[in-house]
This record gives structure tokens, sequence and C-alpha cells, in this order.
């Protein structure tokens, strides 16, 4: 019986935490990818130094923007949009930077 009421204590608290998880770990995907194409840009020389120290500090931006979102426990429809500007915002300078004429 105690058995039983741990499972569904589990399960209940599982479902509740779940949508929470799965906004973040989307948020993190993309924070990683966004990273992943600034390092294939310094890999190829298609970024200068100054281009990615500027990207790099656009990435905190976004990461400090998450962790207030996430401080009080609950990410609000409002922070979830910011979150999501301030990434395609970011998104599109990472782009423009590895596209432009300027190489290392």
């Amino acid at each position: 019986m105690h058995v039983a009421k741990v499972a569904v204590i589990g399960i209940v608290a599982l479902a509740v935490a779940a949508p929470a998880l799965a906004q973040e770990t989307r948020v993190d995907r993309r924070q990683e990818r966004q990273e992943q194409r600034i390092d294939k840009g310094v890999q190829s020389g298609a970024l200068t130094p100054r281009e990615t120290r500027k990207l790099e500090r656009g990435q905190k931006r976004v990461e400090n923007l998450e962790t207030k979102a996430q401080a009080d426990g609950k990410v609000t429809a409002r922070e979830k949009a910011r979150l999501e500007h301030a990434q395609n915002v970011q998104s599109k300078r990472i782009y423009k930077q590895k596209h432009d004429a300027q190489t290392r």
C-alpha cells in the first residue's frame, strides 16, 4: 500500500512539473544551437574575435532573461514571449555577423 502511494505522488509531481521542464528544455536547446552556430562561425573564420565577443555577450543576456523569468518558479506568457523575442533577435544577429564580408 505504501509503495502505491509513493508511486501516485511521484506521477502527480511529474505531471505538474513536466510543462515547466518542457519549456525550459526547449529554450535551453535553442540556446545550445545558437551557441553551436557561433562556434562554427569561429571555426570557419566567418566571425572575427570582436563579433564573437558581441554575440557571446548577447547569448549571456538571453540566459539572464531566462534566469529572471524562472526565478519565481513560473514563467508567464509575457516572459515566454519576451524570451522568444530575445532569442529571435540574437539568431538574426548571429546570421548577419556570420554572413557579412568580414573574416578573421
